[in-house]
């Protein structure tokens, strides 16, 4: 097949992208594909057009590509697209919405509060911030609603710290969110759709060897980060890790593959679920390959099973 891959864009997580898209590119070209790499641009509408693929491989991370946009833009232009639909999308994209679906279907997720910016210009939110002290345990974790990748996040240890790491997170978003932060062990569930449905890959812990938390040099920088897969985390956690990242997934209306964030609680054992990311990085230290790999699924085989499910989708 003719297969488009989207990468790159003008998301603050561009370079991620175009690290992932390579990956893909090289897999699918090893799997006999005629490739078609495309850098997203303006000009996206028309290179459509012109190159005519059976398939767009969306490599995209972060703004334009992650939040339901250029998957809107694919069905106008009546492209297969892998991984979820657009509202599937815009729904994972924004922290503060699916904090509310998880918690509108009775799953587990940290305690929080969100702000918009116009909140703090034209409402006084300002004032409320010392009522935090009362509502959540510190430290809190401040995040930008819609960025990936661990971009923005700060940790206000205490309710002195909470402005600033406001203001930080402002820089990156235009909504914010606070959320009590879960002291204990990260850890990622990949689910990727099988012949009977959503399966739960093994599950991934991200110990990071310089940081007390899983922040985007982390991430993507080979050697800063160990990763347990599966994790050693017992059966019991295991089993209830993948049955809660499973519900995150339909919840939240996943479709092709996602991956879900959970923290392990020291001390009480319980799981809580962070966010769900509906299009998972695919670089050499991605967790969805890493997890893939040890349920004996090679990248290429993953790559496969990914463009199989775009082409087999029914069109929106």
């Amino acid at each position: 097949m003719r297969v488009a891959v989207l990468k790159g864009g003008r998301s603050l997580e561009r370079n991620v992208s175009l690290r992932s898209g390579a990956r893909v590119e090289d897999a699918l070209q090893r799997l006999g594909h005629e490739v078609v790499p495309i850098d997203v641009g303006a000009d996206l509408v028309d290179r459509l057009v012109e190159v005519r693929p059976d398939v767009a491989f969306v490599a995209l991370h972060g703004r334009g590509g992650e939040d339901g946009t250029v998957q809107e833009l694919l069905e106008l232009v009546g492209v297969p697209y892998t991984a979820s639909r657009a509202s599937a999308c815009s729904r994972c994209m924004d922290k503060v919405v699916a904090k509310h679906e998880l918690r509108g279907a009775g799953l587990p997720t940290p305690d929080f509060y969100a702000f918009s910016q116009a909140a703090f210009e034209e409402l006084g939110a300002a004032r409320a911030l010392p009522a935090l002290e009362e509502r959540l345990d510190f430290p809190v974790v401040v995040k930008p609603a819609a960025q990936g990748s661990a971009l923005g996040i700060k940790f206000a240890r205490t309710a002195a710290d909470v402005p600033a790491a406001i203001v930080a997170a402002f820089s990156y978003d235009t909504k914010v969110l606070l959320e009590r932060h879960v002291e204990g062990r990260d850890l990622a569930v990949s689910v990727l759709d099988g012949p009977g449905g959503p399966e739960a890959l093994p599950v991934v812990e991200a110990i990071p060897l310089e940081k007390d938390f899983y922040d985007f040099e982390s991430r993507y920088q080979i050697g800063r980060t160990t990763f347990q897969c599966p994790a050693e985390i017992g059966p019991e956690a295991t089993m209830r890790a993948q049955e809660l990242a499973l519900a995150a997934y339909t919840t939240l209306g996943c479709s092709g593959f996602a991956r879900v964030d959970l923290m392990l609680e020291e001390g009480t054992g319980e799981l809580y679920l962070l966010e769900a990311n509906a299009i998972p990085g695919l670089t050499d230290t991605s967790l969805l390959p890493l997890a893939a790999e040890a349920a004996g699924i090679s990248f290429e085989d993953l790559i496969a099973r990914i463009v199989e499910l775009a082409v087999a989708r029914t069109p929106a």
